[in-house]
């Protein structure tokens, strides 16, 4: 059996939350291994609705969660959302629950900061949840990052605070926000060791162990491949890489352990915040995918903008994010059209390119391709088989195959997580 990795194929909220947890249900370790509580994912099971934010979603399943060295974390938020979850009737413990010991922390000073920053750019901000995450991740590459394993070593604190403190206090008086004091952030810290540490261990070796007495694990990726720092739509990204090799070193094992790569995209394109969106429809039909798909942020409860299927940007996510098969979502939202569209590549200054390109003027100016299709008068809502889709409804689904240079292993067709077309076991590899 091999193990599977989840990842975004668009610009994240794809539906990742069903096919995940629908494949949790069939893994024994599900392992998150990049980004922060800046994701979420929303899990219906059994009429009782789950928002995960940090908790891999595992954890519904009463599976064994890991949160790897890759994730930012927030320890207040963490604490939070397991108490929220407790709440509805799940336990979450250190039985249940590992975290990976060298995984960074995300303070108050990296949300105050990351908010003062979102601020003086006006205009130009980038859309950020305000949450942290980017100045998190800088202070890991810049090597002054308090880790999960830093909370048992009051001496580390303190002088890892002090540090970061002359950075980030700087910075944030520079922008004329409130600084902080490093006995208040040195307090909560010592306070909040006793609640974490439990759950922390070197998760490599628990996952090298499950490796190898062939345990079937998942890595669950956050956001998506054009949210990717590297390869997504910068500066307008995510401050972590999303794409599948991320998962490798985001959970400490080699990349052979990482297995197949399922990549999760909506049969239509949404997107959150400020950013480049060659397919977008600021029209009725845009307004009515946004309605019938119920686009709302899971985390932060934005409008998500809607547009046609980009099937250049998605064949792009399949390249760089080693994606091997598409789990497609949402199809039942575009019942009724009476033509679809679906983009093949890109005008841009006169000239047709079939990838977005880097630059940001570019991609500004970047003007859709459009391949009109037929649509279906029947409805796909709740259809298990391909003998239960009109025939427009698959003629769609495998133009979309074509274009995008990657076969649909599942097919979802409503929220409910059995309404689900299985074609390909992502598995058994």
């Amino acid at each position: 059996m091999a193990n599977v990795a989840v990842i975004g194929a668009q610009w994240g909220d794809e539906g990742k939350g069903k096919v995940v947890d629908w494949l949790a249900s069939r893994a024994e370790i599900v392992v998150r291994f990049q980004g922060g509580h800046n994701a979420g994912h929303t899990l219906v099971v059994e009429n009782e609705t789950y928002k995960l934010s940090l908790l891999p979603s595992g954890v519904v399943r009463g599976k064994l969660g890991i949160i790897g060295n890759g994730v930012v974390v927030d320890p207040e938020a963490l604490l939070a959302e397991i108490a929220r979850i407790e709440r509805q009737g799940l336990r979450v413990g250190p039985d249940n629950l590992r975290i990976s010991e060298n995984a960074p922390l995300i303070l108050p000073l990296h949300a105050a900061l990351d908010k003062a920053r979102e601020a003086a750019r006006g205009a130009r901000k980038i859309g950020t949840t305000g949450r942290g995450i980017g100045p998190a991740y800088e202070d890991k590459v810049a090597r002054r990052a308090i880790r999960v394993c830093d909370l048992a070593e009051p001496e580390t604190l303190a002088a890892k605070l002090d540090e970061l403190l002359l950075h980030h206090n700087t910075l944030l008086a520079g922008l004329g926000a409130p600084v902080f004091e490093k006995e208040s952030l040195l307090n909560a810290l010592l306070a909040l060791a006793p609640k974490i540490l439990p759950f922390a261990e070197p998760v490599w070796e628990r996952l090298d162990e499950a490796r190898r007495a062939g345990r079937r694990i998942l890595f669950e990726g956050a956001q998506a491949v054009m949210l990717d720092v590297d390869h997504g739509t910068y500066p307008f990204v995510t401050s972590s890489n999303t794409v599948a090799a991320t998962a490798a070193a985001g959970a400490g094992v080699g990349p052979a352990a990482v297995g197949f790569v399922l990549g999760i995209a909506k049969a239509y394109s949404t997107r959150v915040g400020a950013g480049p969106f060659p397919t977008e429809l600021l029209d009725a039909t845009g307004e009515m995918l946004g309605d019938r798909g119920r686009e709302f942020g899971t985390v932060t409860g934005r409008r998500r903008r809607c547009g046609w299927f980009d099937a250049a940007l998605v064949r792009q996510a399949v390249k760089v994010g080693g994606i091997q098969g598409l789990a497609l979502t949402k199809l039942d939202v575009l019942d009724g059209l009476p033509e679809l569209r679906i983009n093949t590549g890109y005008r841009i200054g006169g000239e047709s390119v079939s990838r977005l390109p880097a630059a940001p003027g570019a991609q500004a100016a970047a003007e859709p391709i459009y391949e009109a299709i037929e649509g279906w008068s029947g409805s796909t809502r709740g259809a298990r088989s391909w003998a239960e889709l009109p025939a427009q409804a698959v003629k769609y689904v495998r133009r979309i195959e074509e274009l995008v240079e990657a076969p649909v292993t599942l097919l979802s067709t409503s929220p409910e997580r059995d309404d689900t077309i299985l074609v390909r076991d992502p598995f058994e590899g």
